[in-house]
């Protein structure tokens, strides 16, 4: 009896046991989003900032001929012109004046002196010799004043006016001011030739070259997305950046979604070759030690890579991959090795 008796009470004990042990819960999961690692081109790129600048073959330098007093200016720097707008009025200088009309003076003066050589050449009074001593002097002041006149001594107050249509990149002269002849008051630049100026290291300069395919976007504005190629590289190191200057134009049907002195970035492409690439977000990094996670079976596992060319959205990897592998590109911050995973929705 008394056996049966613990029989039954270690019955109910393992009963009793079997209640209160908790019911195992179910795995944990992470939600993922994933992409396939792709075998296709890639490039290699080479970044350069920089800013869009005049082409330095279609700025116009207006210089003033001759000294004066600048009476007016319309224009102020960056102002965008037209073709026969008004810039500035100067008044001729006092001194250029006077030279002026002393060599009109002088013309006059020659020409009757040449008549009256003439004249007296008509009635023997005097040689053929010195007739043309008087046509020469004649033409010497002639020619003195005709200087004068193309470099407009002879207008007392004079408005120059915008030659072609184009942006004022520099203004040297100011309302009042007294210039000296062949100062330089501005300069317009053609606002549909434009050109990135990019600066490259020293050490980049053997893999760029006139023709590479480049694609400049704004720093600020990066939608804004232009595909052209470097037109020449320099030969040396620019003394204020310390880079070597590289130029690229700007085909004019997109040079209305930048505007002039705009700060920019440009990517070079260098070479393009097959390789095995995975979005961006799938490489994550740990003490300089690339790595991504691979779902394998409903499990993360994690494979040490190294990391290639970066396009801004595409990166090489090579490890212990092959194309058509599943990695993962969203959630993998959460990852641990052998984890289970489950895709979003």
């Amino acid at each position: 009896m008394t056996t049966a008796i613990t029989r039954y009470f270690y019955l109910i004990l393992a009963l009793g046991m079997a209640v209160m042990q908790p019911v195992q819960a179910g795995e944990p999961s992470v939600q993922v989003r994933t992409a396939t690692v792709a075998s296709q081109e890639i490039s290699e790129t080479l970044t350069a900032f920089g800013v869009l600048a005049a082409d330095p073959d279609q700025v116009l330098s207006l210089s003033l001929s001759r000294a004066g007093l600048i009476n007016r200016v319309w224009v102020r720097l960056g102002q965008r012109v037209k073709s026969g707008d008004r810039l500035l009025e100067i008044v001729t200088a006092p001194v250029e004046r006077m030279q002026y009309l002393q060599a009109k003076s002088a013309v006059d003066f020659a020409q009757r002196k040449l008549q009256r050589q003439q004249q007296l050449l008509a009635e023997q009074l005097s040689t053929k010799a010195q007739v043309d001593a008087a046509a020469k002097n004649f033409q010497d002041a002639t020619a003195t004043l005709k200087a004068l006149q193309q470099r407009g001594q002879g207008v007392e107050k004079e408005i120059l006016r915008a030659p072609m249509d184009g942006i004022i990149t520099r203004l040297d002269v100011s309302q009042g001011q007294r210039v000296q002849a062949n100062t330089t008051a501005m300069l317009i630049a053609d606002e549909h030739r434009l050109i990135a100026r990019l600066g490259i290291e020293a050490e980049d300069l053997a893999n760029v070259r006139a023709g590479t395919p480049v694609t400049i976007t704004s720093v600020f504005v990066p939608d804004v997305t232009i595909a052209t190629t470097v037109r020449e590289v320099h030969a040396m190191i620019d003394p204020a950046t310390h880079l070597v200057e590289v130029l690229a134009a700007v085909p004019e049907a997109q040079i209305g979604q930048l505007i002039l002195g705009s700060r920019i970035l440009g990517r070079l492409r260098l070479a393009t070759y097959r390789a095995l690439v995975v979005p961006r977000s799938a490489v994550l990094w740990e003490r300089n030690q690339a790595y991504v996670y691979v779902v394998d079976a409903g499990k993360a596992r994690r494979i040490a890579v190294k990391a290639g060319v970066d396009d801004g959205e595409l990166i090489e990897v090579s490890g212990d991959l092959k194309a058509g592998d599943t990695v993962v590109v969203s959630g993998n911050y959460e990852l641990r090795d052998g984890m289970a995973v489950r895709e979003a929705r």
